[in-house]
């Protein structure tokens, strides 16, 4: 489905560049993609590395694609929305990736019937392993959600919502998240290195751990609990660990951290 589609990014970024690789992957040949990108380091980065149109102009590629995705900050959109939609095909599809921007702001910047679709990603799609969460309006056709699905499944999993509100909290949970887990790793390798670990060593260990962890939870299907309790034998150490970081408030601190995301969410989305 994706292999004949044409593909215009509005930004090049870390995300934009991640949805590339994946296109190009699944079959989608360079000359069908265009992206329009200011910076001029970039643009050649861009141009050398995936063989792809680069332009300065947004309304220079946007006409006549099939599908036109916004990798922009979220400040920037209104103003490109201006500027494409005098042009843009009224049956091209527009993907936003841009956290916090609603569909009434989209909405309001294009033309009346224009296909949508809002799409929180996050940074594990730069490796193939990201989670993406859709939305769309309930008289999207069919096809054009599809259409969005396959592209955003070059980069990972894609998940969907019927209710726009949902996305704050997808936001501050699965967009956020890779910081928190980041944070997450940097204090398990200096816990590691204040019982005398090298520091290379507690990296890797703290790393692995969390990968193996994790996957572990994906692939058994059993409740992260369960596999708590498989790990914590009585009188042990890890019960031990336990019972000191719900003494320091590890889980309530998270809680509390996905909330004031989810917050501040809510706050840019107005």
């Amino acid at each position: 489905m994706l292999t004949n589609k044409t593909i215009t990014f509005i930004g090049g970024g870390n995300m934009a560049q991640a949805l590339l690789k994946g296109l190009l992957y699944f079959g989608v040949v360079a000359k069908n993609i265009k992206i329009c990108e200011p910076n001029p380091e970039k643009q050649e980065q861009l141009s050398k590395q995936f063989g792809v149109l680069v332009s300065t102009s947004s309304a220079a590629v946007v006409k006549g694609v099939d599908v036109v995705l916004l990798a922009v900050k979220p400040g920037v959109v209104p103003a490109v929305l201006e500027e494409i939609a005098p042009i843009i095909n009224k049956e091209t599809l527009v993907i936003s990736i841009a956290a916090g921007v609603s569909m009434a702001t989209l909405g309001r910047g294009l033309t009346s019937g224009q296909p949508i679709v809002r799409v929180m990603p996050n940074t594990p799609a730069l490796i193939g392993a990201g989670v993406s969460v859709l939305f769309a309006d309930k008289d999207l056709p069919e096809s054009k959600l599809d259409l969005a699905r396959k592209i955003m499944a070059a980069v990972g999993d894609v998940d969907e919502v019927s209710d726009e509100g949902l996305m704050d909290g997808v936001t501050a949970l699965s967009g956020s998240g890779p910081a928190y887990v980041y944070l997450i790793a940097e204090a398990l390798s200096d816990g590691g290195v204040s019982c005398g670990l090298p520091r290379p060593l507690a990296d890797k260990l703290a790393v692995k751990t969390l990968i193996g962890a994790a996957r572990l939870i994906d692939e058994s299907g059993e409740h992260p609990a369960v596999l708590k309790n498989q790990v914590t034998s009585p009188g042990g150490t890890t019960i031990a660990a336990i019972a000191q970081l719900e003494r320091s408030g590890l889980r309530s601190a998270l809680i509390d951290g996905v909330r004031a995301a989810w917050q501040r969410s809510v706050e840019l989305s107005k």
